[in-house]
């Protein structure tokens, strides 16, 4: 009977360890994370760093009172449409 059992362990860990693997293996190939060059690194970064500065130079110039006034408005005229 303990032999039953200990035949039956042994190859529930052995299709746990071809499963193991295998999903071992799938993983390796696809990986869920990219790995740039350096060239293409330094590329992303500088586009990311203009991408600041744009946004940065346009908050500067944004109004808020001006985009208050403007979105009260359009408010006011859907209101009245309805």
């Amino acid at each position: 009977m303990s032999e039953v059992l200990l035949y039956g362990l042994i190859i529930i860990l052995l299709i746990l360890v071809i499963v193991l693997l295998m999903l071992y293996y799938s993983a390796k190939s696809n990986p869920y994370y990219v790995v740039y060059d350096e060239e293409t690194k330094n590329a992303l970064k500088r586009r990311v760093g203009n991408l600041k500065e744009d946004l940065e130079s346009e908050l500067v110039d944004f109004d808020v009172e001006e985009w208050e006034k403007t979105l009260e408005e359009s408010i006011d005229e859907e209101v009245k449409n309805l």
